[in-house]
């Protein structure tokens, strides 16, 4: 059996013989008290010593350290005298030695128990099989009769060594594989040792219990094979875990320092596909390649803090290199001593639960609008009515509230749809250049007409002609414009053949034309023409529910087009935009998530990836905000906290009380306690 060394716990009977165990180096990890009495040496100057270190030299019993070479065969070594000469004693004891060597799976030695005895010791028996040791342990003759039975094996199946010392180990274990495939009875036969078999034993209550079993051949002096040894550990605990473990629908592996995959669970297999005996061993990094791997890994920073790091929604790619979204959870995994030895995570399939967002967000999206508000969500119900007819429809709203895409979900979802949807910016135009290129011109027109150019009107034939910042255009440009819309026709420049047009109108603005009609900028009957059908865009200060969706859309559209494998924004960076007013709309909000993705190179974005003035503020502006991406006293943060709190309620104590759910007499003591005033403390509500 497969077993590490263990250093024996102070709850550990003491024991007569001398116990001492090695690793793979031979370096001591072990020595109680027995060792100490007998050897002459204290344990701690053995601890972590290797072998040859401890032992060797003058006067000293080096033969302890010549049992590499036969334990590494696989024999265990048994009843072999050694002569001891303490440190400062002149008389010499002889002792008698047994080593069990302990493999690994594949057999290779990683280490031995090693138990001595004063050879003129009285007490004349077998039980050098060491009862200092967690696992069970047995010995047997050559007929298979226990001549040793350790106290660990005495806890593991309820028998006691009196009870079973002479009887055949099969009346005894009523193994699973008792007969002919029996682990013992193959390494006594063939002289080596069999190493880390699981099967099933039955106790002396007649329940199974799990054990992870070694055997090795016990052998004289001369290698004449005498018997057997057989080690093994009750696996109940740990195949309690894995059933638990390969029951669970969430994926979970863990990792060793160095991220190589140590375990990895069934649902971990279906969900990635990969097996788990090729995923053990890799690094997780090349198994998950996910969207956070590098400096933003969950269960990297987890170790590298010591912390559990919450649920997060990222994606991964499966065996076959398919994206699929997950959330994960990662915690360190600590030793006895409260050191890392490596990190845990645990990861959930969303691909149900992304097609459902995708489903849901269909009823907040219009052609290429995104919105959940109510003044939107009415818009959104009127749009195919006002897209069915062909009614000249004029966009109001603020610059960056998206009247564009507005027209656009129009000509779509027309009759027009698959003829040109053609736009102009007449703001952006002088007068003369804007006529010509509204109405097109005829050669010889003017001196740099060389040949005809068809105009917008001209282009937009059958579709649908979208005029941007129509209260910009001159009042000379608006009468024409009023003939086509009321004859249906225009005449490009330097002809006199009106041309007839098919084209809808669809207008926007974001100036106001009442008042630009009201001052007699803009004509009364041009306005009435165009002011048919009117969609009122709301700006996006009066849409704030609407800046997640359009931060994931705008997260996942950049993504897109960088390559970059950014997941969306973090619940802090998003709470930063959410307390911001947009005076530049969804434009702006757009632009602010392009500009994160220059610094942010995966993962999610966060506060610092934002432009100013969204990213944090410098220490020297923390004194009334929490600022917790640097050490502070918790004490210090409960005070920001509560001072806060007070001046967002202009100290009113109730107030206060209800919005961090304490009591007012605790408030009152934390006021005092941290000395909190207000120049202007109102009287309290």
């Amino acid at each position: 059996m497969t077993a590490t060394p263990q250093s024996p716990s102070p709850g550990t009977p003491s024991v007569q013989d001398a116990v001492f165990t090695v690793n793979e180096k031979w370096q001591i990890t072990s020595f109680n008290d027995g060792a100490v009495t007998l050897l002459g040496i204290d344990q701690k100057d053995t601890l972590g010593k290797n072998c040859k270190e401890v032992f060797s030299g003058a006067g000293r019993f080096e033969a302890l350290c010549n049992l590499y070479g036969p334990l590494a065969s696989g024999k265990a070594l048994h009843n072999f005298s050694i002569v001891i000469n303490k440190p400062g004693h002149k008389e010499t004891t002889i002792a008698l030695v047994t080593a069990i060597p302990i493999p690994d799976q594949n057999g290779k030695l990683t280490g031995a128990i090693i138990g001595m005895r004063d050879a003129n010791d009285p007490t004349q028996n077998d039980s050098m099989v060491l009862d200092s040791i967690a696992d069970g342990v047995f010995t047997v003759d050559k007929n298979f009769r226990i001549t040793s039975f350790n106290k660990s094996a005495e806890q593991i199946t309820g028998w006691t060594a009196k009870e079973v010392v002479g009887a055949r180990c099969r009346d005894i274990f009523h193994s699973s594989i008792c007969g002919d495939t029996c682990i013992l009875a193959q390494s006594v036969k063939n002289g080596t040792p069999i190493s880390s078999q699981s099967i099933f034993i039955t106790n002396k209550s007649g329940h199974t219990i799990p054990i992870n079993i070694s055997a090795a051949p016990l052998t004289a002096p001369d290698g004449a094979v005498i018997g057997g040894v057989e080690t093994f550990r009750d696996l109940t605990s740990v195949m309690t875990k894995d059933l638990v473990l390969e029951s669970i629908a969430d994926g979970v592996f863990t990792v060793d320092r160095n991220w190589r995959i140590t375990s990895f669970n069934r649902a971990a297999e279906q969900i990635t596909g990969w097996k788990q005996e090729d995923a053990l061993g890799m690094s997780c990094a090349n198994v998950f390649h996910s969207s956070i791997c590098g400096e933003n890994c969950a269960i990297a920073q987890s170790l590298y803090s010591g912390k559990p790091v919450p649920t997060r929604s990222i994606f991964i790619h499966d065996i076959d290199g398919q994206k699929i979204p997950i959330s994960i959870s990662a915690a360190p995994l600590l030793d006895h001593e409260g050191n890392v030895i490596g990190g845990v995570e645990t990861f959930r399939d969303l691909s149900v639960v992304e097609e459902l967002r995708k489903q849901l967000s269909k009823r907040y999206t219009f052609g290429e609008i995104i919105s959940k508000s109510s003044a939107m969500q009415r818009i959104f119900d009127i749009l195919p009515e006002i897209a069915n007819s062909e009614s000249n429809v004029l966009v109001l709203g603020e610059s960056g509230t998206g009247k564009e895409l507005v027209a656009r979900a129009i000509q779509n979802s027309s009759r027009r749809s698959k003829k040109p949807f053609v736009a102009i910016n007449c703001g952006a135009l002088p007068e003369n250049l804007l006529e010509s290129e509204l109405f097109g011109y005829k050669a010889g027109a003017f001196t740099d007409a060389k040949k005809d150019h068809p105009g917008r009107f001209a282009k937009a034939d059958q579709g649908t002609l979208f005029l941007d910042e129509i209260g910009d255009i001159s009042p000379a440009l608006q009468v024409k414009l009023l003939r086509v819309l009321q004859e249906k026709v225009y005449e490009p420049l330097g002809s006199n053949e009106p041309i007839r047009a098919d084209v809808r109108i669809i207008a926007a603005t974001n100036r106001d034309l009442p008042t630009l009609v009201k001052n007699g900028t803009f004509r009364e009957d041009l306005f009435y023409r165009l002011n048919i059908v009117k969609i009122m865009l709301p700006p996006l200060r009066e849409r704030m529910e609407d800046i997640p969706i359009l931060a994931d859309h705008f997260a996942k559209q950049f993504s897109a087009q960088q390559g970059k494998d950014i997941v969306g924004v973090s619940d802090s960076a998003l709470s930063i935009l959410m307390r911001h007013d947009f005076p530049g709309n969804i434009r702006e909000l757009q632009n602010i998530i392009e500009y994160a993705f220059i610094l942010c190179h995966g993962g999610y974005i966060q506060p610092e990836h934002l432009p100013e003035p969204f990213a944090p503020a410098r220490e020297d502006n923390i004194s009334t905000s929490l600022c917790l991406n640097k050490a502070q006293p918790l004490d210090e943060i409960e005070k920001t906290a509560i001072f806060n709190a007070l001046e967002r309620n202009q100290w009113k104590k109730m107030t206060t009380c209800r919005e961090l759910q304490i009591s007012k007499d605790t408030l009152r003591r934390k006021i005092e306690k941290y000395g909190l005033k207000s120049n202007n403390e109102p009287t309290e509500d």
